[in-house]
This record gives C-alpha cells, sequence and structure tokens, in this order.
C-alpha cells in the first residue's frame, strides 16, 4: 500500500504531532497537519490573548520540525525562546520567536493563513499546515467526578483540585468553523493518523470538531492512532490503550482507526523528578472495544523515554502502510 499512499494528514498538535512529523518527512509524501486551536497557554496563549489571534505555538512547532535537516541553525533560531528574569524583559519573556514572526505577519496581513505561508517559506517548509478551525475555541471538560473544569491550561496542567482525572471534553463554540482547506485535505487523505499527543487536550480537541468527526468516520482512509509512550499524571493517570480507546468512543460514537502503532520498549528509566508511567498495551481488552490491527514496536526516544523517537516511529508507520 505504501506505493500507493500518497497524502498523509496527521492531527493533534504540540509536541507529538512534531516528532511525527519530523520522522515522515525523510519520505515522499505530501504531508499535511492540521493543529488544535484550544491551546490558551505558554506564548501562545498570552498573544491569543493580548493580540486576539488564533494561538500560532503548535503549528510553528510543526514547521520547525520540517524544517530540512542539514538547516539546524534555522530551527533552532525559530524556536528560540526568549529570557526575561530581567524586570526590562517582561515584554518578551518566554515568548518563541516564531510565535512573534506569526503575530507580525497576521497584524501586517491580517490573515492567519498568509502568517504560516510566509513562515513556511522564509524556513524552506512545504508541507501543508492548517489550523482544525478557522476560529479560536475554548476547552473545557467534565471531570470523573461531575466537576466542570474550564480552560486547556488548566487540564494540561491539572490546574483544578483533587480528585483529578477527566471524563469528557468539550469544545466552545461547538460547532466551530472550519477551513475548506482542512474538509479537502481530510477528503483527499490515504491516511489520516492521530496521536501521539495529550489525549485531552491535543488529540481530542481535533477530532471532536463535528466537521471533522464527520469526515474521520465516513472516510475510506487507513486510519493509525499512535499511542502514547507514557501517561501524563493526573489526565491520564494509570491509562491502558482500551482506556484511550474508550474515551475516543465515548468522544466519537465508536473508534475509528483500523490500526494502532504502540511502544514495547518499557525498559528504559524516565527522568526521577517525572511522575510518569508507561502506557500498558491490554489487548485482550483492546480487542472487545473495537476490532482493529495492534502494531507493537520500540518506537521510544533513548535519551527521554516520555517521547517518541522520529526516525523509528517513521519506520514503523512506513511498515504499517
Amino acid at each position: 500500500m505504501a506505493t500507493r499512499v500518497k497524502n498523509i494528514a496527521c492531527l493533534g498538535g504540540g509536541i507529538g504531532t512534531s516528532k511525527l512529523l519530523r520522522g515522515l518527512k525523510a519520505y515522499d509524501f505530501s504531508l499535511s497537519a492540521i493543529t488544535s486551536m484550544a491551546d490558551d497557554g505558554g506564548s501562545s496563549g498570552r498573544l491569543r490573548e493580548a493580540y486576539n489571534i488564533m494561538p500560532p505555538g503548535d503549528i510553528v512547532s510543526c514547521i520547525a520540525a520540517l524544517i530540512p535537516e542539514e538547516d539546524k541553525e534555522l530551527e533552532a533560531l525559530l524556536l528560540h525562546r526568549f529570557p526575561g528574569k530581567d524586570t526590562h524583559n517582561k515584554a518578551i519573556d518566554g515568548h518563541k520567536l516564531g510565535n512573534l514572526i506569526m503575530l507580525a505577519e497576521i497584524q501586517r496581513t491580517g490573515n492567519f493563513y498568509k502568517a504560516i505561508d510566509v513562515t513556511k517559506r522564509m524556513f524552506g517548509v512545504t508541507a501543508n499546515l492548517l489550523p482544525a478551525t478557522d476560529e479560536r475555541v475554548d476547552l473545557w471538560a467534565i471531570t470523573n467526578d461531575n466537576r466542570r473544569v474550564y480552560s486547556e491550561t488548566t487540564l494540561d496542567l491539572a490546574l483544578y483540585s483533587e480528585p483529578r482525572g477527566l471524563k469528557k471534553v468539550y469544545i466552545t463554540p461547538s460547532k466551530p468553523l472550519v477551513n475548506k482547506a482542512v474538509i479537502k485535505t481530510l477528503r483527499e487523505a490515504d491516511v489520516i493518523i492521530s496521536g501521539p499527543g495529550d489525549l485531552y487536550t491535543n488529540q481530542l480537541p481535533v477530532l471532536i470538531v463535528p466537521e471533522i468527526k464527520d469526515i474521520l468516520l465516513q472516510s475510506k482512509a487507513r486510519k493509525i492512532f499512535i499511542l502514547n509512550i507514557a501517561n501524563k499524571p493526573f489526565e491520564t493517570k494509570n491509562f491502558a490503550l482500551s482506556d484511550y480507546m474508550t474515551a475516543i468512543k465515548d468522544h466519537l460514537g465508536e473508534f475509528p482507526f483500523d490500526t494502532i502503532i504502540a511502544n514495547n520498549d518499557i525498559k528504559k528509566k524516565f527522568p526521577k523528578d517525572l511522575h510518569y508511567q508507561y502506557v500498558r498495551v491490554d489487548k485482550q481488552a483492546s480487542q472487545k472495544i473495537a476490532q482493529t490491527t495492534i502494531i507493537e514496536a520500540d518506537v521510544v526516544y533513548d535519551d527521554f523515554p516520555i517521547y517518541h523517537n522520529p526516525k523509528k516511529l517513521a519506520e514503523v508507520v512506513m511498515k504499517a502502510l
């Protein structure tokens, strides 16, 4: 099938999607990434609030991951984060240069898509990068003990009282505008990939956008779900593969992915200051939720095993195709 695959669409955002793109750029595909517009934290969130723009951070991370390997200095420049402990530097403290470049072009042209295109051209990137929605969305959730918790940052950093754990996430507006380019990209995709990335704050905020959800459920494309290597404390604490599948099924009505890629190297130690744990692959329970092909392989990043190794992951995706 790999010889017939032309268009691959990656859904999500954050570090996980950028790791996937970094690996796949070595292959001869037409790559697209469709990222969440629910981000309201860090540099991206500050710019979103201060200038009333859609958050640029995940798009910038994808551009950085797709910069040609021989131009590492350009990638470092795009991702440069300004220090600002001195009171004179508070205005740019913590901002990424790439976010500021995007902001400047948005102000200059009034167009988020032109800002993406100009930034891509500056750094030699040709992949198709799109926001999942044509407007900012706000993320909120119902916790396992039926409380309402608001904002992506609150969910991402578990800034709410015990007991933590999320039952379901929602976006406001519930039916946000979706650009025709996103619809076209998904309809023309030979392969649609979700993950890796935080389940409730990166993946589901894209998957539950109604127009994206409908296409995903109807599409005849190959659909791959990349399981996280480690569970994020509080958000997916103690989750096994079947828990990820159940969460997606609860939000979409079914688990739409025909293939799952999961890590099977669980020997490497996590940094002691991070309370992460490997995701357990419970095949028997998972197959009761949906009949899928589960591919287990070593896809872990040796030096920091919370993350996927881009090269290893891309090789397994190729084998899956």
